[in-house]
């Protein structure tokens, strides 16, 4: 027994050091041994650039303001915002802006975010469609460096870079922060390697012929909509030059439910993207199971496995003492990020990072039950201010 326990707690502890560690190790390696290139170019295709909006009157003229000072040539560049059943006045303030070639359409029933974007799609002109979420900064010449790459015909999607201003709000802010830099850096080698495992819904490229209408209701309709390019034979290119940034949460729950959205929205997306469990895939195959699957569906039920297992092993080998002690100590910091999450110390990344990868891989298990029991609903909940 004790031979078993051992061996199913260094195979656990294995693939959780894989998914986190391993993987973004090996990719990196592999990014620098055989680098594959896309093409960039200097064209400048038309471009919608739509923004998706339910009750944003707090953000919706910061954003137009902020699209249109963008970089790109106006008579090229268009502005569409859609909004899906809006009743705070959002509609109002984007049609104010009319007069600078700003179009709105307006959805009278709110039916979801990726429902928005497809209406929105068949309304807009570019050959180029850039969504981005109505509370994203972009930078000025975001479009510029995300519409280069499409000059390479095997590239059908290109992903900006996602930061969170952690400046207010408690310390999961932070930890997601951290989190996000994390993403980012796997993200680029990736991309150098074959293609992006994904695109955040901030700030997206896709060419217009490509956007899918399969499914009206994916949960995270951002990665889908992006691994639908992949799974149809382009390439996901991740410019981390072009980036939006959003605040930070300010309350440890919102973070909480977002984070139990995308996991009950990873494990629809696992099933409907089964093409790519395929390995005859190849890298894509490699690239998919490591940096997302085994994140989503396999590592956060295997840490709580870990420490149970461990707990059994403790009397065995001096190691597992060691490891337990690791464990506790980890775990004990996140507590403490918790008690902390509204002061300054709770800003230190000693206690924030562990806070916010506990939190996110518990999460993992309430978005798990949300998505088997079927009651994680399409529609975006809105976080408080």
């Amino acid at each position: 027994m004790t031979y078993a326990a051992e061996l199913v707690f260094w195979l656990a502890g294995g693939v959780i050091l894989y998914a986190y560690a391993g993987y973004a190790l090996l990719v990196t390696l592999l990014a620098h041994l055989r680098p594959r290139s896309a093409r960039a170019g200097s064209d400048l295709p038309p471009v919608s650039l739509i923004v998706p909006a339910y009750n944003e009157s707090a953000w919706i003229a910061r954003k137009l303001e902020n699209s249109l000072a963008l970089d790109y040539p106006r008579d090229r560049l268009e502005i569409l915002v859609i909004s899906s059943g809006s009743d705070d006045g959002t509609e109002a303030v984007a049609q104010g802006y009319a007069s600078a070639g700003v179009r709105t359409i307006v959805q009278p029933a709110r039916a979801g975010k990726e429902a928005a974007m497809q209406e929105a799609a068949r309304h807009a002109r570019g050959e180029i469609l850039v969504f981005t979420d109505a509370n994203a900064i972009l930078n000025r010449d975001a479009i510029r460096l995300m519409v280069r790459w499409f000059a390479d015909p095997d590239v059908g999607c290109v992903a900006g870079e996602k930061r969170v201003a952690a400046e207010s709000g408690e310390s999961s802010g932070a930890g997601e922060g951290a989190y996000w830099l994390y993403e980012s850096t796997v993200k680029r080698f990736d991309s150098t390697v074959g293609s992006a495992m994904g695109a955040a819904g901030e700030l997206c490229a896709i060419r217009a012929e490509l956007m899918t209408a399969r499914e009206h209701d994916n949960i995270i309709e951002d990665f889908v909509l992006s691994m639908r390019v992949v799974e149809a034979g382009y390439r996901l290119v991740y410019e981390h030059g072009a980036v939006a940034t959003e605040e930070a949460s300010t309350r440890f729950e919102d973070v909480f439910e977002r984070r139990a959205r995308i996991a009950a929205g990873g494990f629809q997306s696992i099933w409907r993207l089964r093409s790519l469990l395929d390995p005859r895939r190849g890298i894509v195959w490699w690239q998919y199971v490591s940096h997302r699957v085994l994140r989503w569906a396999l590592a956060p039920f295997l840490l709580p496995m870990l420490v149970i297992i461990n707990w059994s092993l403790v009397s065995a080998r001096p190691i597992y003492r060691a490891m337990l002690l690791a464990q506790v100590m980890f775990y004990g910091a996140a507590v403490t990020g918790w008690w902390l999450r509204r002061t300054a110390l709770g800003r230190l990344r000693i206690v924030a990072f562990p806070f916010f990868f506990s939190a996110a891989n518990a999460a993992v298990l309430v978005g798990c039950a949300r998505f088997v029991t079927g009651r994680q609903s399409v529609l975006w909940k809105r976080t408080r201010p």
